[in-house]
């Protein structure tokens, strides 16, 4: 064979292999080349959303309390990337950061976008810029603060190291908070700089967060919770919540539960407890402040007044089970009136009122456990969440007619709180409509939002339902206000003011069964100017594993040391 047929041959099969090659490429692998072949022409960029801040009042002015600062996420492209380079220039710089194993990283090359590292601060983020590694870029983000420290840390909540919003605000409306990431992709030259035409170019912006301004105001939250600190050591007592609310439109001006945390710290706890807001989330037996609720729906049937009487002998029975007074003093034996058996909480004359509601001097019948349930639950909403923004629990208040055991027996002690399980909220709610002329409204913490450095307010909104008659709560306040007198320190009321209130001391519930080594306090009450009508309703519970809590004791002193401060920062003036 000559040379020139060797060269022919040779040239044939170079020029095969090279038409085979073509094929595969253009062909059989055509989907792979065009992806390497976009992949290197392209740009693509997530467009993260700014989260929304969060803001508290200051008088009349909105004052951020959840604020953003600027961290870097850095992604890798494994399909453009090499490994080698970027482990070595990359990893010494986010070693503290990293959080994706390169195996990871690089085990599937069509995935194009991976975070390796977040919350990287500007300073190293200049450096891997410096680097410049092909495959390598950084997306801006945004890392929660919190410049009050742990002011209002459970109704605030935290955003975790996901960016999550958890707990309080940032966990119940993380949807307005984190708002909707954009995505920006591009043609670019050679040079890696973007082109300005094509049809490949996508750009969809990002919706930044909304900024929520909470209708708490952070001087007297501030204050709430110092009060609440100093009364703890006072007391003892390791656990106090406080509510402070406007009983006329149902805006919470104050919430506060010790001890509590910092947000920007939120690993740095004793328990998850911490986190927990116990003026919404735990729902509990609040006693004694129950009897506001009895007694109301007494008056609202007509079947009992102030000034009725009934055969007090400290003791009842309902199912063969007893039923006793707290107080057991002799001189309260016999005839008492209605407004006596408030003024020392007796658990005889609310269960009276039962029977009084079902038409018996003597028996408890289904229409008086109806008629009961028909307002603990269908007017004033005990058991059931109040629609505030934030999370809550709903509760426990037994149907009349329910199967269980001793139904009778367990209608009598829910007339003072006790066999139900309640929120704080739910009380704090129900009680302002028995004060407030008896209107219910919906709970709510959001005052409105900040659009472009301007506050923008929401309407109030208007009462739900009623709940009692404007009378019943005219009496209702007025037997509060004299349960008040016969409790309270000499010289806590100051002339011209009208306050009024009710305490509660139930047993704890520990595995299942009532301790008799632990007890709740609870105060609740309401304050104005004599002669007008109520300007805030505030709640008050102390309690402690192992510990006894009494509601004049402890929850009562805790309420007078608020009810004083927030009587002089509404600027509700005496009548003279």
């Amino acid at each position: 064979m000559n040379r020139n047929k060797i060269l022919r041959i040779g040239l044939l099969l170079v020029m095969a292999v090279i038409v085979l090659k073509l094929f595969c490429i253009q062909i059989l692998d055509h989907e792979v080349w065009a992806e390497k072949a976009a992949a290197q022409q392209t740009r693509q960029n997530v467009l993260l959303a700014k989260r929304g801040e969060i803001y508290m009042m200051d008088g009349d002015e909105p004052s951020a309390v959840a604020m953003n600062t600027t961290v870097y996420t850095v992604i890798v492209d494994p399909m453009l990337g090499d490994r080698g380079e970027i482990e070595k220039q990359l990893g010494s710089i986010i070693a503290e950061e990293q959080i994706a194993d390169w195996d990871d990283v690089f085990a599937d090359k069509a995935l194009r976008y991976y975070v390796v590292a977040k919350n990287v601060s500007r300073k190293k983020a200049e450096k891997i810029a410096e680097v410049d590694l092909t495959g390598v870029w950084l997306q801006a983000n945004t890392e929660r603060v919190y410049p009050e420290g742990k002011l209002g840390a459970s109704v605030l909540g935290f955003v975790n190291a996901e960016g999550t919003g958890q707990y309080g605000v940032e966990g119940s409306l993380d949807d307005k908070l984190s708002g909707e990431n954009g995505l920006l992709r591009t043609v670019k030259d050679i040079n890696n700089v973007a082109l300005s035409i094509g049809n490949d170019n996508i750009k969809e912006p990002a919706k930044d967060g909304e900024n929520i301004v909470l209708t708490i105001d952070k001087t007297l939250q501030h204050n709430v919770e110092k009060i609440l600190e100093r009364k703890a050591g006072e007391l003892g007592m390791k656990n106090i919540s406080a509510l402070v609310m406007d009983p006329n439109t149902g805006k919470v001006l104050a919430m506060a539960n010790i001890p509590g945390y910092d947000p920007s710290d939120f690993g740095n706890v004793e328990s998850a407890a911490n986190y927990v807001n116990y003026v919404l989330e735990d729902p509990y037996e609040p006693a004694s402040v129950c009897k506001t609720f009895t007694f109301a729906t007494g008056i609202e049937y007509g079947v009992m007044t102030p000034e009725k009487t009934f055969e007090n002998a400290n003791v009842t029975y309902v199912d063969d089970w007893p039923i006793k007074n707290s107080t057991q003093k002799t001189e309260l034996l016999g005839q008492v009136s209605m407004q006596t058996a408030l003024n020392w909480s007796m658990n005889t004359g609310s269960t009276q009122v039962l029977r009084w509601l079902g038409g018996s001097e003597t028996d408890i019948t289904a229409q008086g456990r109806e008629r009961l349930f028909e307002y603990y639950n269908g007017h004033f909403g005990l058991g059931e969440k109040t629609g505030i923004e934030l999370y809550e629990a709903d509760g426990i208040v037994y149907e009349p007619h329910a199967d269980i055991y001793g139904i009778d027996s367990t209608y009598a002690n829910m007339t003072f709180g006790q066999n139900m399980q309640v929120t704080m909220m739910q009380v704090a709610a129900a009680f302002s409509s028995v004060v407030n002329g008896g209107q219910f409204y919906t709970p709510t913490i959001i005052a409105g939002k900040v659009e472009d450095g301007e506050f923008i307010e929401n309407d109030t909104k208007p009462a739900v339902r009623r709940t009692v008659s404007q009378e019943t709560s005219a009496t209702m306040r007025e037997m509060l206000y004299n349960t008040r007198r016969t409790w309270r320190d000499n010289g806590t009321d100051k002339a011209g003011y009208y306050v009024g209130g009710k305490t509660g001391t139930a047993q704890a519930i520990k595995d299942g069964a009532y301790s008799f080594d632990e007890t709740i306090a609870t105060y609740i009450g309401f304050g104005g100017a004599d002669g007008e009508m109520p300007e805030y309703v505030i709640m008050v519970r102390v309690w402690e594993d192992g510990k006894k809590a009494g509601g004049e004791t402890h929850a009562l002193p805790v309420f007078n040391d608020l009810k004083n401060y927030t009587q002089d920062f509404l600027r509700v003036k005496a009548k003279e």
